[in-house]
């Protein structure tokens, strides 16, 4: 598998533009960290009220949000990059709502005509019959009808949009919208298209956390620059197929900044982290050793907080944290991943009063019992390589996104998925619709299992972390192991997806459809 890329030229060969190597990629080193204040992403604002789609005569709050081309300040000492933005921002602006607070959207694709990233038609549905810029947009952690969902074929071109209702019947919790094109959907996030979607409820009212001015988004990517500052996507070497099975940039930003800072006050702050790269796994700590309380998942408030001085998060997972900066006046504080600088926190040395908590019992959080579970459902990640060693396609369960739908849960059933790792990686597993709980991992015999499809397992159960004990949408399977979720099927019927978050592997064909009925 790739690894992370040092500073200096990227090997490969174009695709779109047929140029001999990629252009060479900038040296991160030389530009300077912490110069750029960090951006806070606006408040997606109403465009009024629409009737809603269940034909009642009830008005709903109704967004209208563009896609559009946009050209970026991503530090100091760079030219405007260019970028696609929901409203021209990256990230997109973030949806604050409540829940049982019905919305709709109208998701306007008002992006170029042709992809300026390098387009793999090899790869199912980015076909060359197929128009180069497609978009449609998926609630990730949102419990929508399956209309509403973003389903990867149901794109649309420039010029036109979809609307989508989101009746936000759920916990209060941090999702985000991004991209979902068949094919193409590393491309369209890696040039921009996601942003953070807030809901909250009254359980979380009452615990009085930090809010306002100290409840920050972090939306942590990396990137790849070129010479001028301009989006540098690598490729093989083949030009037929462009595709890489991973991608890891050298230049990390946060809120669409490179290695920014954030002045803050020495008291309580709440930040909502979430992990929007392509296929990097962080590993996050501040640099003086301070801890970290995080206190929500994916889907929402853990039942109490768990201390950390390490943060382990994938790629679309969501952490919650609060950090605490008092007694830490003056001082200049590094958010680092492993050995790389993220950002900087200045902490003040004015006097402050916090009045925000943070309590022992947050919400509670009652484990699914295992034998209320009607199925259990043993699921393959599968990675297969040409004679060179390459990778050159990864799948669920050894099957095709085309072939017939396996996996059809009914509505208001609860099963087990084994989710069996047969590769040497993390995959991050998310299952659309609905949220569920990670059960344990176990170390297995993977050759063993390859030959013989028999499971003897190396070790014993492993637990989940605390910070794993809440509501998930998105899990890390850990390489070697089975890690068993457990998860209701609730709220809708119809076809929805489930899929590996390193966006390289979900575009060829590490993605299925399911099937709730």
């Amino acid at each position: 598998m790739c690894s992370r890329y040092p500073s200096g030229t990227v090997r490969g060969i174009s695709a779109s533009l047929g140029a001999p190597l990629n252009p060479p990629a900038l040296d991160p080193t030389k530009l300077e960290a912490f110069v750029d204040p960090l951006p806070v992403p606006p408040v997606a604002r109403s465009n009024g009220v629409r009737l809603s789609p269940d034909g009642s005569s009830r008005k709903l709050p109704f967004y209208q949000i563009e896609m559009r081309e946009v050209l970026s300040k991503v530090h100091r000492d760079l030219p405007p990059t260019r970028l696609w933005g929901f409203q021209g921002v990256v990230p997109g602006p973030t949806f604050e709502t409540r829940k049982g607070d019905e919305l709709l959207v109208e998701w306007v694709n008002r992006l170029p005509a042709r992809h300026f990233l390098p387009i793999d038609h090899r790869l199912h549905g980015a076909e060359r019959d197929k128009p180069e810029v497609r978009t449609v947009v998926h609630l990730h952690g949102g419990r929508t009808p399956p209309s509403s969902d973003g389903y990867p074929e149901d794109w649309y071109p420039p010029g036109k949009s979809a609307t989508y209702f989101y009746p936000n019947r759920q916990d209060a919790a941090t999702l985000w919208y991004h991209d979902h094109a068949m094919g193409i959907n590393r491309l369209n996030i890696y040039a921009g298209l996601s942003g953070l979607f807030i809901i909250r409820d009254q359980v979380e009212d009452k615990l009085h956390l930090p809010r306002g001015r100290y409840e920050i988004p972090l939306v942590i990517f990396d990137r790849m620059l070129d010479a001028h500052g301009q989006l540098l996507y690598p490729v093989s070497g083949d030009p037929r197929a462009p595709w890489l099975a991973d991608f890891f940039g050298n230049v990390m930003m946060v809120n669409g900044r490179v290695a920014p800072f954030l002045e803050v006050e020495p008291r309580k702050y709440r930040f909502r982290v979430l992990n929007g790269s392509n296929s990097r796994l962080y590993h996050l700590q501040l640099a003086n050793g301070m801890p970290m309380m995080q206190i929500g998942s994916d889907q929402g408030l853990l039942a109490s907080p768990a201390e950390l001085q390490r943060l382990a998060i994938a790629p679309a997972e969501r952490a919650d944290l609060v950090v605490d900066f008092a007694g830490h006046q003056g001082e200049r504080i590094v958010l680092k991943d492993d050995a790389v600088d993220v950002m900087q926190f200045r902490v003040s040395r004015v006097r402050v009063v916090d009045d925000s908590h943070l309590p022992h019992l947050l919400r509670s959080v009652p484990r699914i019992p295992e034998a209320g579970a009607v199925r259990t459902r043993t699921l393959t990640l599968n990675e297969y390589n040409d004679r060179t060693g390459q990778t050159i396609l990864m799948l669920l369960n050894g099957t095709y996104w085309h072939q017939p739908i396996t996996e059809k849960p009914r509505i208001d059933s609860t099963e087990i998925w084994n989710l069996v790792n047969l590769t040497d990686e993390v995959h991050p597993i998310h299952l659309h619709l609905v949220r569920f709980q990670v059960l344990d991992r176990r170390v297995f015999e993977r050759f063993e299992y390859q030959r013989t499809g028999n499971l003897r397992y190396l070790g014993p159960v492993t637990p989940p972390e605390q910070n794993e004990m809440g509501w998930k949408d998105t899990v890390r399977a850990q390489p070697h192991a089975v890690t068993r979720i457990i998860a209701r099927f609730e709220g809708y019927k119809g076809r929805y997806v489930w899929h590996c978050h390193n966006l390289e592997h979900e575009d060829n064909e590490m993605m299925r459809p399911y099937e709730v009925i």
